[in-house]
């Protein structure tokens, strides 16, 4: 049965399921931030109409938080990077760098569920299941650079705090 996050954000809240059966490590190490606070008063600091909302690592400042270990990469449990779906991010070229970041599917991306040069794609581990109109409203925010990286919201979209539903 996948457990059920609630993700609140300055913009909405967004409900969804975490596969922890399909995406064992990668569901429980999700389940292990929210539930330790880490994402409380992050952002998603990384905003590509079209594509996907990536949070889950800054601070509103644009500082870096300290993660945990990263995990192995569970990129072919039959997941599929759909509008809606829950992936991890990860660093190019390196197929087993998730920590904590992650990010939504705002679009079909199809191209995240093929093996990238790298040898892996993106690992999907969960959807969501109510609240895709915030989901929409963050895609659609003004963004910029800010401190090196591009297509930061010009204000930031916080994710006030991840939880467990139930």
């Amino acid at each position: 049965m996948p457990e059920q996050v609630k993700i609140e954000t300055n913009h909405g809240e967004i409900l969804a399921e975490i596969d922890t059966e399909s995406a064992p490590i990668t569901g429980k190490n999700f389940l292990q931030y929210a539930d330790e606070g880490f994402y409380d008063g992050t952002i998603f600091h990384r905003v590509i109409d079209g594509f996907m909302i990536q949070g889950g690592g800054f601070t509103p400042e644009m500082s870096q938080k300290k993660t945990r270990e990263t995990i192995k990469n569970e990129w072919k449990n039959g997941l599929k990077n759909k509008r809606g779906a829950l992936a991890m991010a990860r660093l190019g070229g390196d197929p087993d760098s998730a920590s904590s970041q992650f990010f939504i599917n705002v679009a079909d991306n199809d191209f995240l569920d093929r093996a990238q040069p790298d040898g892996a794609a993106y690992a999907v581990f969960g959807r969501v299941v109510e609240g895709m109109d915030v989901v929409d409203k963050i895609k659609g925010v003004q963004t910029t650079t800010h401190r090196g990286h591009a297509d930061v919201p010009s204000e930031a979209v916080v994710i006030e705090r991840i939880s467990r539903v139930g």
